[in-house]
């Protein structure tokens, strides 16, 4: 935990101190602080890296998986989850700054090798890691052509990836092999997870179709294809983990070891976080087009 502590915090404040810097040259060649239409080159090159860094986007992602791995799932999911607003807030207010063609190469990038790199782990915090970096490719896609889309899949990325990890710290899973135990704790919970997973996958009719869909319904418009396919197919070995990591929390059997049906635990505090994002994860599919016309 401690060098995971060390990493994260030095990533952290060497992408901050990369805005600061961005932002004084800005100011020493425009003569402002305030944001223009257009900055200097070097100005929008570092806050371009600096807003990578803090997102954990490729290539400069190597720190994210480590510091997931290295710590608990509560941190881990505070990490991926809260911890993204801020720098995508900050994405969204420079947006008109940065060079478009860049931001979603880097999103094509991101989608790309957060799918490849995770197919041959074995932890679930860094196959949670690399789904999250694939996440924030389609993220960053979706924020270059329409903010209102990139807001909505923000909100299906938490709902989603919130329940994953509290029902991998309930259950104690820290591997893959792990998840064939998972229906010995209760399977209620094992069906759960298996409809997550695949929401997390973009499969319909779960949540996690939708936003997929929209951003290809709006790079198809703006004539983007070849970017659009390259998009599709990147996500194509995410959907390969999801698929194994569900194949094994339900149709593989956990060895017998003992004589009793359940495994042995402690009684767990009930919390209300758990079943509302499960339920927003699976079912919030009709509510979607509504929330994108309203924002």
């Amino acid at each position: 935990a401690t060098e995971a502590t060390t990493k994260y915090f030095i990533i952290q404040t060497t992408a901050a101190a990369m805005i600061l810097f961005a932002g004084t040259t800005n100011a020493w060649q425009s003569g402002q602080w305030t944001l223009p239409q257009s900055m200097h080159p070097i100005s929008t090159t570092l806050l371009t890296l600096a807003v990578m860094m803090k997102l954990g986007l490729a290539p400069t992602h190597s720190w994210y998986p480590e510091v997931l791995q290295g710590s608990t799932m509560t941190t881990a999911l505070l990490i991926s989850t809260w911890q993204k607003l801020a720098p995508l807030s900050f994405l969204y207010v420079t947006m008109n700054t940065l060079n478009p063609n860049t931001l979603l190469l880097i999103g094509l990038l991101s989608a790309l090798l957060g799918g490849w790199a995770g197919l041959n782990q074995t932890q679930t915090r860094k196959i949670l890691a690399f789904s999250s970096i694939a996440h924030m490719g389609w993220l960053v896609t979706a924020l270059t052509l329409n903010p209102s889309l990139a807001t909505i899949t923000l909100f299906t990325y938490i709902t989603m990836t919130t329940p994953v990890f509290l029902m991998l710290h309930l259950t104690a899973t820290k591997t893959l092999l792990d998840l064939s135990t998972m229906g010995t704790y209760t399977h209620t919970m094992q069906i759960m997870t298996l409809l997550i997973l695949m929401s997390l996958g973009g499969l319909p009719p779960l949540t996690g179709f939708l936003p997929k869909w929209m951003i290809m319904k709006e790079m198809i418009t703006t004539n983007m294809l070849p970017m659009s396919t390259a998009l599709l197919l990147a996500s194509l070995p995410s959907l390969f983990f999801y698929v194994r990591m569900t194949y094994l929390t339900t149709l593989t059997t956990a060895p017998a070891n003992t004589n009793t049906e359940y495994k042995w635990r402690l009684k767990t505090t009930p919390t209300a976080l758990l079943p509302t994002t499960t339920v927003l994860a699976l079912i919030s599919l009709p509510l979607t087009p509504m929330l994108y016309h309203t924002l």
